[in-house]
C-alpha cells in the first residue's frame, strides 16, 4: 500500500476520550474546535495560517478564547485532525484509507493555494495522481471509501477518477499487467508457482483474462456497477469476461444465491438483483444459462418487479437448450398450491419457440414449414430437457392437467425423434393422478406419437394398465409393423424368395428411421414383460432372430382377453380403442387378425 507522510514536527496531540488537547506546548490554547462530541483545544495562528474557512470565522482582533462548532465537515473528527496536524506542521501519513476524507475535510476548510503555497490540497492531488492511482488495488480501496464522503467525493471528481483508474487497469492488455492482484479460481501451474525454469531463466508469468475479477467483488454495488459500465463502454474486455466478473460478485455478495435463502422483503437484496440483472452483457451465452436461472428464482421468491422478471426469463429463453432439469425446478411464491412454478417456465418455453421460429425464418428466406419439419438442434434439445422437466412435476398432484398438457404441446412433436421421455412423463402424471378422467387421458396420451416409442418404451407401454386400451393397440400394431418390416429387410438381404418379401412389403409400413434410435430418456422399466418372453419365442421360430409379428399378436389377444374379464376399462373405450385409424391399414391388415384373436 502506497503512503505519504507530511510534516517534520513531533505529534503533540493527546486524545483522552471526547478531548483533544496539544501537549508540550508553551502558548495556551485560545480557539476551541468542536466536532461532534470531540474537542480540539488548538491556536489561531496556525489556523489561519492554512484555512481560509478559518479566516471567515475568527476575528482578527481580541485575544478572547473563542468556540466553533463544526457540524458538517467531511470525514469528521479523524479527517479535521489530519487537517490540524498539518497546520501544526506535525508528521501525517496519508494512505489509501483516510486520503479521500483528509482531501474533503482540506476542501471545506478552504486549504488552498491561494492561502498557502503547497498547502494541503495540494500535496494531496500529487499524491493521488502520482501514486494512488497508480496503484491497482490502491485504486480500489479509494473507490471504495469514497461512498461515506459523498457528495464531496462526486463533486472533487475523486470517484470519477477512481472509476477511471480502474476500469483502464482491468481493460488493458493482459500482457501489461505487472502489479499484485488476488486469483482464487483454477489456477493454470505457472500461477500455483510450479512453472519450471527454462535454460535456467523462469518464464514470465501467465496472466488469465479474468484476472481483475475478484478484486472488485470488494466493492458495494453502486460502486461496482459504475466500475463494470466504464468497463464495457471502453470495450476491450470481452462479454464473458464481463459475465464471469459478475456471477462472481454476485456469489461473493450473494453466498445463498444457489440455495436461494434469502429473507423475503429484504430492498437491499431486491436491490442489487435488479442492478446485477442490468448489469448482465446482452450477448448470448456472456454468462451461463444455469446462474440466470438462479437469478430469476431469487428475484421470483423476493419479488423484484415484473421488469427484471422479464428481462431476466427473454435472457434465458435464447440459451434454454443449455439449461438442465434441475435449474428449471424453480419453486412457487407463497399462496399457490403446486410445489415448482409450471406458469413460469411456460412463458420462458413460448419465448424460446417464438425465437428459434424467427431465427430459423431468417435462415431459411421465411419459410415457416421447412422449420416445422426440421426443427434445429437447440430445439430438439429443449424438447428433451421439457419432457425431463414434465417428468418431474407430474410428481405433485396439485398440477393441473391443463398445465401439464399446455406445457408439452408447447414443444412440436417433430421436435421429439424419440417421445420415450414424453411417454415417461404421461406415465408419471397418471401414475399421480389416478382419479384423472377418460377423456383428460386421452387427450395426454394423444401427445405421444406410438411410432416413435423405442422397443423398450413400446414394451413398458403395452403392459401399462394406467394407459387408454386404444394407445396400447396402436403401439402393439406398430410394434407388428415394425417388426415385419425388419423381417422384410432381412429376408431381402439373405435372398429369400421374391413372394415372401413383396407379401412382407405389402402388409407393412416401412419404418427406416427407427433401426438406428436411441431412447431420449433412460426409462424406469423394473418389469419383465411378458412380450419380451413372446418375442424370444417368436424369434426363434422366424426366420433369423428378429421379433416376429406374432408376439404382439398373442400379447393382444391375451390383454383383451383379461381386460374383458377384470373389467378395467370400460367397453366403450374398449370397443372405440379396438378401431385403429383407416390410414394407418395396410392392404393385409395385422390389427384385424388381432382383433379376432381377442374376440376369440
Amino acid at each position: 500500500m502506497k503512503f505519504m507522510k507530511l510534516g517534520s514536527n513531533p505529534d503533540t496531540f493527546q486524545d483522552d476520550g471526547n478531548e483533544v488537547s496539544i501537549a508540550a506546548s508553551e502558548l495556551v490554547s485560545d480557539i476551541t474546535v468542536r466536532i461532534g462530541t470531540t474537542k480540539f483545544y488548538l491556536h489561531k495562528f496556525p489556523l489561519l495560517s492554512k484555512c481560509a474557512h478559518f479566516q471567515k470565522l475568527i476575528p482578527t482582533t481580541g485575544d478572547e478564547n473563542i468556540e466553533i462548532h463544526i457540524h458538517d465537515i467531511p470525514g469528521g473528527a479523524m479527517a479535521f485532525e489530519i487537517c490540524a496536524k498539518f497546520c501544526y506542521g506535525m508528521i501525517v501519513t496519508l494512505n489509501a484509507y483516510n486520503v479521500i476524507a483528509a482531501r474533503c475535510a482540506a476542501e471545506y476548510l478552504e486549504m488552498n493555494e491561494t492561502v498557502d503555497k503547497g498547502n494541503l490540497i495540494y500535496k494531496i492531488d500529487i499524491f493521488l495522481s502520482s501514486s494512488i492511482f497508480r496503484s491497482w488495488k490502491d485504486s480500489i480501496i479509494v473507490l471504495g471509501t469514497t461512498k461515506a464522503h459523498l457528495p464531496w467525493a462526486e463533486d472533487l471528481k475523486l470517484v470519477s477518477h477512481c472509476i477511471e483508474s480502474v476500469a483502464s487497469k482491468a481493460s488493458i492488455d493482459v500482457s501489461k499487467v505487472e502489479w499484485s492482484y488476488t486469483y482464487n479460481r483454477k489456477k493454470l501451474p505457472t500461477e500455483n508457482g510450479h512453472d519450471s525454469p527454462w535454460n535456467g531463466v523462469k518464464q514470465q508469468q501467465f496472466v488469465p483474462k479474468d484476472w481483475w475479477v475478484e478484486d472488485l467483488t470488494d466493492l458495494d454495488i453502486d460502486a461496482y456497477k459504475q466500475v463494470i459500465t466504464a468497463i464495457k463502454t471502453k470495450g476491450m474486455v470481452p462479454k464473458d469476461v464481463i459475465g464471469e466478473a459478475i456471477k462472481a460478485y454476485t456469489y461473493k455478495k450473494l453466498p445463498s444465491l444457489s440455495k436461494v435463502s434469502m429473507i423475503h422483503g429484504d430492498a437491499k437484496v431486491r436491490a442489487m438483483l435488479v442492478t446485477i440483472t442490468c448489469l448482465l452483457p446482452s450477448e448470448k451465452c456472456s454468462v451461463s444459462c444455469s446462474f440466470l436461472l438462479k437469478l430469476l428464482k431469487a428475484t421470483n421468491l423476493l419479488k423484484c418487479g415484473e421488469m427484471c422478471r422479464k428481462e431476466l426469463m427473454k435472457r434465458i429463453a435464447r440459451q434454454l437448450e443449455e439449461a438442465s432439469v434441475s435449474d428449471l425446478l424453480i419453486p412457487t411464491v407463497d399462496g399457490d398450491t403446486t410445489v415448482y412454478d409450471i406458469d413460469l417456465i411456460l412463458s420462458i418455453v413460448e419465448e424460446f419457440v417464438r425465437q428459434d421460429s424467427k431465427n430459423a425464418q431468417r435462415h431459411n428466406g421465411g419459410d415457416v414449414n421447412d422449420h416445422v419439419s426440421h426443427p434445429s438442434a437447440s430445439m430438439i434439445t429443449v424438447a428433451k430437457i421439457v419432457d425431463g422437466y414434465l417428468a418431474e412435476v407430474a410428481k405433485d398432484p396439485n398440477i393441473p392437467v391443463y398445465k401439464f398438457f399446455s406445457l408439452a404441446e408447447t414443444v412440436s412433436a417433430n421436435s421429439r425423434p424419440v417421445h420415450d421421455g414424453l411417454y415417461r412423463a404421461i406415465d408419471m402424471y397418471l401414475k399421480e393422478h389416478p382419479g384423472l378422467g377418460k377423456s383428460d387421458k386421452k387427450r395426454l396420451c394423444a401427445l405421444m406419437d406410438c411410432k416413435k416409442l423405442s422397443p423398450d418404451a413400446c414394451a413398458h407401454a403395452v403392459q401399462n394398465e394406467r394407459l387408454p386400451l386404444r394407445i396400447v393397440v396402436q403401439v402393439l400394431y406398430h410394434e407388428q409393423t415394425r417388426a415385419s418390416a425388419a423381417a422384410t429387410i432381412r429376408a431381402d438381404s439373405i435372398g429369400i424368395g421374391s413372394y415372401e418379401s413383396s407379401r412382407s412389403g405389402a402388409t407393412t409400413n416401412t419404418e427406416d428411421e427407427w433401426d438406428g434410435v436411441m431412447a431420449v430418456e433412460d426409462l424406469s422399466l423394473s418389469k419383465t414383460t411378458k412380450l419380451d418372453k413372446c418375442d424370444t419365442a417368436s424369434n426363434k421360430g422366424a426366420n433369423g432372430r428378429v421379433k416376429g409379428g406374432a408376439a404382439p399378436k398373442k400379447a393382444l389377444g391375451k390383454m383383451m382377453s383379461s381386460k374383458g374379464q377384470t373389467g378395467e376399462r370400460s367397453s366403450s373405450d374398449s370397443s372405440d380403442s379396438a378401431i385403429l385409424p383407416s390410414q394407418e391399414h395396410p392392404k393385409r391388415t395385422p390389427a384385424r387378425s388381432t382383433t379376432k384373436s381377442a374376440a376369440a
